[in-house]
């Protein structure tokens, strides 16, 4: 199940699903550790004896967010009790705190009394296992506990704090939870748990005919029960109304360097720019891992997650974000990198967001021969993305500081990492983490990441390298046209396998092959790129209502359709980008835009209804498969606007 909101500070991240029930909270690393891990946290409401959690069918609830910021806003009704909720869920801006606002509106015309529960289904740190839930009558609060994670529940009406309190087991023997103990609007006051355990709380506002009143709900996170008391206090000493306000003030000022001349571009797709500035700022972490995903309904598939740094994800989210204006957000990503750099001088498949290097499926040996585990392209992005933030900024101190440590013992690892029959990188992983070859998009961005290295060591005066490292990126441009590039076939190979101690080339359409001008391989120009595009688009567009373009030809990934022909594979968001992104470097005048403008309509229609954007959709219903929200599909969004606005400027004579 997707996660419909998102919100967070780079510290503290919190996901909702469509039914405003909290799925996931991270902390103290966004994307580590999960301390809900996929439960549900439920949100009911009981009133003239009858009981309702919003996750029940006669809701109709209406997802968005507060305008230009990261505070959701919510509407749902419920036209059998008589009552609409207004929903307003937002983080602090500096603190690692949840506030929800609930509006309630009695549509009746008599005086009623409303009990709101929230329940905190916690699994601390990943287990339900040692966890303990207490009420804690210092402060009139509740709160759960494990180790050096700690998590206060409070809040108020205008009748009072809380109203009644239930802690219990959950999801051992026969228990269920407290969830179930307030489903008679009325919880027990059993005061402490342990174990797997839960908690639930209730608030009771007395509601004016045709009127409203409003509870407000919050959760202090901290390291131990000093802090969260703290941070509590905090919120009754400032006002929970008052929070909200300046969070959206916050993100309002946080887009303002957003503002552009979008040329021709629609409101909504402005919008959904905007929108996605911001769900790309909640998947990063302030220590500067950038998260893939962070929607844990994917464990039920692999039984792992999305919630960690791939550098090549990272690498192009960061050149994307800088392109929009946000460099110092992602500068910290190249520092992390550099951290993260294996003694050779490449960056491994994935790391945590603590900086630890994440699980992996790609071997040290193979049928007895050894092997690097490495997708080469991910050290290689690292490089031109810090050059193509230093050509925008001219913040000449990071790459500097990064000189020795990631630069040059990257772009040194990456000018030794070649196959010296063919001039082409040694065999490695694919950008799809699913075959192991020398692959033309791999190749690209290893040319990109060595023209970044012989463009940096020039910078510092270090002209012998400088030569060094362009003449390496210049053989295997020649190198990549002489091997890669296929005559009869009208466009480039995916790239090189070996089979019988002989490199044959794999022709199988793969749109990753945008990479060859994306990267500076050859201009958009060329005639074997303007070949190699009109492939990728003829060949790999999904026939369908749903439309959009896939991965490659006979995607298995989340496959829905056995008809190849008519669907090659699933539409990915950052696919059909890709081809917008060429046609948009390649017009020439003002009419060739019309049709990656429809694509940028063509995605705004294919978000969620919050505006969150997935990895991929089904061909036949358009609905999200995977994760959502994927930050790769957010930020290569955002890069599409701006090159957009940037070339609509350029041929309306305004640049």
């Amino acid at each position: 199940m997707a996660r419909q909101l998102v919100i967070g500070n780079g510290k503290l991240l919190v996901n909702l699903d469509q039914n405003c029930y909290i799925r996931d909270i991270y902390f103290p690393f966004v994307g580590q550790l999960n301390h809900v891990g996929g439960q549900q946290c439920r949100f009911g409401v009981w009133v003239d004896g009858s009981f309702s959690w919003l996750g029940d069918q006669e809701w109709q609830i209406t997802l968005g967010y507060v305008e230009d910021s990261l505070v959701t806003n919510v509407t749902a009704r419920h036209e059998r009790l008589g009552l609409e909720l207004q929903l307003n869920d937002g983080i602090h801006q500096r603190e690692t705190i949840y506030i929800k606002r609930v509006v309630v509106r009695n549509l009746r015309k008599e005086q009623r009394e409303v009990r709101l529960f929230f329940h905190q289904d916690l699994v601390i740190e990943g287990t339900e296992v040692g966890d303990t839930a207490a009420y804690y009558p210092e402060n009139h609060t509740l709160f759960h506990y494990k180790r050096s994670s700690y998590f206060m529940f409070n809040g108020f009406s205008e009748e009072g704090g809380i109203h009644q309190y239930s802690t219990g087991i959950k999801r051992f023997g026969s228990a269920e939870g407290t969830w179930r103990d307030a489903e008679d609007g009325v919880l027990m006051g059993n005061s402490i748990s342990q174990g797997s355990v839960d908690s639930t709380i209730s608030f009771r506002t007395v509601v004016p005919p045709e009127s409203e009143r409003t509870v407000y709900y919050w959760m202090s996170i901290g390291k131990d029960l000093t802090e969260v008391k703290r941070l509590n206090q905090y919120v009754q000493d400032s006002h929970p109304e008052k929070l909200l306000s300046r969070v959206v003030i916050y993100w309002n000022h946080w887009l303002s360097r957003s503002e552009m001349d979008f040329g021709d571009l629609p409101k909504p797709v402005i919008g959904l720019y905007k929108k996605s500035l911001l769900m790309v700022r909640t998947q990063i972490d302030e220590r500067g891992a950038i998260l893939a995903a962070n929607d844990t309904d994917i464990l039920q598939y692999n039984r792992d997650h999305y919630s960690y740094m791939w550098p090549r994800d990272g690498a192009l989210i960061a050149d994307a974000m800088s392109l929009a204006g946000y460099q110092s957000v992602v500068g910290p990503f190249f520092q992390f990198c550099a951290d993260g750099l294996s003694p050779e001088g490449y960056l491994y498949h994935k790391y945590n967001p603590d900086g630890t290097v994440g699980s992996s499926w790609h071997p040290y040996i193979v049928q007895g021969s050894e092997r690097i585990p490495l997708q080469e392209d991910e050290t290689a992005l690292v490089l031109y993305a810090l050059w193509k933030d230093y050509t925008r900024h001219r913040v000449i101190e990071l790459p500097q500081s990064l000189y020795s440590n990631l630069i040059r013992k990257a772009a040194q690892f990456l000018g030794s990492y070649i196959e010296p029959t063919l001039d082409l990188p040694k065999p490695s992983y694919d950008l799809w983490e699913e075959r192991y070859g020398i692959w033309t998009y791999t190749a690209a961005s290893v040319y990109g990441g060595l023209m970044a290295a012989a463009y940096f060591t020039d910078l510092f005066g270090d002209y012998e390298r400088s030569d060094h490292y362009r003449s390496i990126a210049d053989k295997m441009k020649e190198a990549m046209i002489r091997h890669l590039w296929d005559e009869e076939a009208g466009r480039f190979a995916r790239g090189l396998v070996l089979k019988d101690d002989e490199w044959v080339k794999d022709m199988t359409l793969e749109s990753s092959m945008f990479a060859v001008h994306e990267f500076g391989v050859l201009p958009v120009t060329d005639e074997r790129v303007v070949r190699t595009m009109a492939s990728i688009r003829d060949g790999l567009g999904v026939r369908t209502e749903v439309g959009g373009i896939a991965r490659y030809t006979n995607d298995y990934y989340f496959q829905h359709s056995g008809d190849i022909e008519k669907v090659p594979g699933n539409p990915w968001i950052i696919c059909t980008l890709w081809v917008a992104n060429y046609e948009i470097d390649s017009a020439t005048e003002l009419s060739q835009l019309a049709k990656p403008r429809q694509t940028l309509e063509w995605v705004v229609g294919s978000a969620l209804a919050s505006g969150v954007l997935p990895e991929q959709l089904h061909p036949y219903d358009g609905s999200p498969l995977s994760v959502a929200p994927l930050t790769w599909s957010h930020a290569t969004y955002v890069q599409s606007v701006c090159k957009y606005a940037a070339k609509y400027a350029e041929l309306s004579g305004q640049a």
